[in-house]
């Protein structure tokens, strides 16, 4: 299961994602959908720790 609990990151004074809370259970699928700048790629980059979080939790468990 992948979970995250208000999941931030900011870069300087801009937040590339603010308190994301999800979880994917394990065989789900799913899609990670949104326009230019919404923090997909921001947040895919903490999940798999290439950078750590600025505040929240994001947890792999297993």
């Amino acid at each position: 299961m992948i979970e995250t609990t208000r999941l931030t990151r900011r870069f300087g004074p801009k937040v590339a994602v603010q308190d994301l809370d999800m979880r994917v259970q394990p065989g789900e699928i799913v899609g990670f959908l949104g326009p230019n700048g919404a923090g997909k790629t921001t947040t895919v980059k903490v999940l798999t720790c290439m950078i750590k979080p600025s505040g929240g939790s994001a947890r792999d468990h297993g």
